[in-house]
């Protein structure tokens, strides 16, 4: 199998680029699709009320007000991560312990490839890439926040600017859906060839 990395800072447009292709029927693997499901586990809502309390109510983790927390405090950030990485850190390894036999492509839609060291098990590095100004607007109006909500959370991720040196191919993501798909299909013909 090999296996090819799709990332990209917070509204750089990581997930539309796996979209597409997981619309021309490519598996590719979730990791906030992961996390979401870690979020409703009922073990992981216990040790995350232990670490932070009012963090859970009735059953379901506030997001917004743990947001707030880790964002503004790295220290409780790394705390929050260390019950929550090791858990997809397993999962990824395996998959590719399971699929490694494989003659195909498969992808990984992972926003954190190179701050969590994940990199390292893949063949190939997609980066979605877009201007700041832009990334930030699509940033606010998706999930409803403020500039200053959006700097908090884009200021723990690594800029994108290296994030471009480490990959391998980088797509800009400020172009219709077509011109994006077709890009993605000369990728990944490229990918199969070799």
């Amino acid at each position: 199998m090999k296996l090819v990395a799709i990332t990209g800072s917070i509204g750089c447009g990581k997930t539309t680029l796996a979209n597409i292709v997981r619309g021309l029927g490519y598996a590719v693997y979730d990791v906030d699709a992961w996390v979401r499901k870690i979020y409703n586990n009922k073990d992981f809502l216990i040790k995350l009320e232990n670490l932070f309390p009012k963090s859970v109510k009735n059953g379901v983790a506030d997001k917004k007000y743990l947001r707030n927390i880790v964002f503004s405090d790295k220290e409780k950030l790394k705390k929050l991560e260390d019950i929550i990485y090791p858990i997809l850190n397993a999962k990824i390894k395996k998959i590719i312990n399971k699929k490694a036999k494989d003659n195909y492509v498969a992808f990984l839609d992972i926003a954190l490839l190179f701050e969590k060291n994940w990199d390292k098990y893949c063949d190939v590095i997609i980066l979605a890439d877009v201007d700041y100004n832009t990334q930030k607007q699509r940033v606010m109006k998706r999930d409803n926040i403020s500039a200053e909500d959006f700097e908090k959370i884009n200021n723990v991720q690594m800029n994108n600017s290296y994030k471009k040196y480490l990959s391998d191919i980088v797509i800009n993501t400020n172009k219709p859906f077509n011109i994006l798909r077709v890009q993605l299909i000369n990728v990944i013909n490229s990918l199969e060839e070799n």
